[in-house]
């Protein structure tokens, strides 16, 4: 049972270069650590491609560093959990701030209840949404194959989370040919736009619905 936890804080960054909000994640972080209330930072990131904390695996970076350059994708190493990862424009990326014991959270437990709200928020646009045990993620059957349409990558630091989730609502996915997206060649990545077609709702809407499903972990 869960207790009964305040909110999350919502701050909408809006778009915002990776490390800069990676910076605001640290100064939440130390703040909620020192007792301070726990805030959820939505924001969409120009085009990086970010690697978690085991560094780069150079066979998952499919494009040389000049062609990076000339599209003017970023390359960061992170500390969170996962493999590499694109996040861009027309993608929702969520970094809860919260004290995982305040909510009686297991790092897994964690994991798994963001997989769960993030299903729940597909379902309201008619996306069944499923995950695997094997892979970290909420996956959607396309043509028979299992496609990412939001990648969850986190780190827990003396018992605060940081780090989140990207859910792809209208990116372009060309950018995802650049990486072996989380080190799996043989599963693609899908967005809402790309399933829901002419029927997808706009970026605010999933925000807006998502955000919901959030503000309560």
């Amino acid at each position: 049972m869960k207790l009964d936890t305040q909110p999350l804080q919502v701050i909408d960054l809006g778009r915002m270069a990776y490390r800069e909000a990676w910076a605001r994640q640290v100064e939440a972080h130390d703040a909620v650590l020192a007792g301070a209330p726990p805030v959820l930072f939505l924001v969409e990131h120009p085009p990086v491609i970010t690697f978690g904390r085991r560094g780069i695996v150079p066979q998952n970076l499919l494009a040389s560093a000049p062609r990076l350059a000339e599209m003017g994708v970023e390359v960061v190493e992170s500390d969170r959990g996962g493999d590499v990862t694109f996040h861009g424009p027309g993608q929702i990326v969520a970094y809860p701030i919260l004290r995982l014991n305040d909510h009686r959270y297991s790092v897994g437990g964690y994991v798994h209840t963001l997989e769960q709200r993030i299903i729940d928020t597909l379902q309201q646009f008619g996306i069944p949404a499923y995950t695997d045990k094997a892979a970290v993620g909420v996956w959607t059957d396309r043509e028979n194959r299992p496609e990412k349409i939001c990648a969850i990558g986190v780190r827990v630091k003396r018992g605060v989370s940081m780090h989140g989730i990207a859910l792809n609502v209208e990116p372009d996915l060309a950018y995802f040919d650049l990486i072996v997206p989380c080190g799996i060649a043989e599963r693609g990545v899908t967005s809402l736009r790309k399933v829901l077609e002419d029927n997808c709702p706009s970026i605010e809407i999933v925000r807006a619905a998502l955000t919901v499903q959030l503000a309560t972990l």
